[in-house]
Order: structure tokens, then sequence, then C-alpha cells
């Protein structure tokens, strides 16, 4: 896959800018100089100070009375939680299914031209799984909307220090790592991918020209994090 940047002087809109993932993308869309100005969008405000950096603090429940603030160039989705933080299933799916599907939503309406969603590995809308049939059914419905390109990043368990403390998380980490050791690396989809890997793999797919639909999977993105663009980016 051919990655060209294309276009400087853009505006990253980030949604999940405190998450794992999220951090790190805030701080390439920083660091990079194809964007001149970064707009976050949270339930609290940042405790980060950049002259390109704007912040927004928004309620996610009443999300349409905030769509005059999203426009920009590339919008990135990091957001995402845990059943355990999220109490219930409910609540689960409406911070990883229905935050993400209207922010994508109002995105299309102001005219964003690329959407850029972290999902998961095994994302299946027929998924036997609760987790893995949200992120299925997310992307299913995100696929369909008429952006200019659309990039999916599916990784693996993410490796990282955590605001909160997520165990389980570190425990699969664990177990992925010995698993991959064991098989040779034959099951690589599944290896644990650090959380700095997936953000700067999502800010250089952001600079590709390839229109439509585009799904990384997680053994694929330490490429993208480690090739030429990435080089020119940061």
């Amino acid at each position: 896959m051919e990655i060209q940047i294309t276009k400087d002087n853009k505006t990253a809109l980030l949604f999940g800018g405190s998450g794992l993932v999220g951090r790190h993308c805030l701080d390439f869309l920083l660091m990079s100089n194809v964007y001149s100005k970064v707009v976050v969008f949270g339930r609290r405000l940042l405790d980060v100070e950049h002259e390109k950096l704007v912040q927004h603090q928004i309620d996610f429940d009443r999300l349409p009375e905030f769509a005059e603030l999203i426009h920009g160039d590339d919008l990135f989705c990091c957001l995402g939680t845990t059943m355990a933080k999220a109490g219930s299933r409910e609540a689960f799916r409406r911070v990883d299914f229905t935050y993400s599907h209207q922010i994508a939503e109002i995105g299309v309406k102001n005219g964003v031209n690329q959407f850029l969603l972290v999902s998961a590995v095994n994302a299946d809308k027929e998924s036997l799984f609760f987790y893995n049939r949200i992120k299925g059914e997310l992307e299913e419905e995100v696929k369909r909307m008429p952006y200019w390109a659309i990039h999916i990043l599916q990784p693996s368990v993410l490796l990282g220090e955590r605001n909160e403390n997520r165990w389980g998380e570190e425990l699969a980490g664990k177990i992925g790592r010995g698993i991959d050791r064991l098989t040779g690396g034959l099951l690589s989809k599944y290896r644990p991918v650090e959380a700095d890997v997936v953000a700067k793999a999502m800010v250089v797919v952001a600079q590709g020209v390839q229109k439509g639909v585009q799904v990384y999977p997680s053994h694929y993105l330490q490429k993208l994090a480690n090739g030429e663009q990435a080089l020119k980016l940061f």
C-alpha cells in the first residue's frame, strides 16, 4: 500500500484524546508539520498547551449541540471503554458505538474529508462476543458513510501506561507475547501492540492518496509506524 503526503496546513479533529491511543495520537498530530491546527474534544480539558492546539469541553450525550465545532480535514476517533469501567452493556455500547457513530455522521455532514477509527482485532457484527460485535457493528455503519476516505485500524491488545488499572489487558498482553514466541509469529494478528505504534500509524495513513475504505490489521501497524512516510512526518 503506497502512502504519500499530498497536503499540508490541515486541521485535525480528535476525539478520545485522554485515552491510551488518543494521548499518543495528540502528541504525533502536534509534532507533525502537516497539521497547522489540532482540535480536541473531551469531557475534560487536557493539561496540554501548544500553539496549534484548540480544546473544546463537550457533553457527549448532547453531541448534536456541538456539531458546528466539528469542522476540519481529518477526524480521528479514539473513543473506547471497557465493560468494567462502563458498568453495563448499555453504557459500553453508548461509548463504543453511539458516540462514535454520531461523531462520524456529524463529520460527514460538515464536509470532513477523512474518518479514522480505532477499532479492534476480530471486530465482527456477527460475533458471539459482545465487545467484538459492537466494534463490528460500528465498522459496518462507518464503512457506508460517504467520506473521501475511511481508515479503520484493528489493533490487538494494547500495551502502554494507562490512567486506570486494567489488569486484565496487562495479563492478556503477557499471554499474547508468550503465544507469539511459542508459535514463531504464526498468530501475529493477535500479537499485542504498543499504543504509540497504533497512534503513529493512524497519523501516517491519514496522509494517504487512496480513497475509499481501508482496513489495517494489527500486525501491519508496526510496519506503517516504522515506514519511510513516518520518518518524513515526525
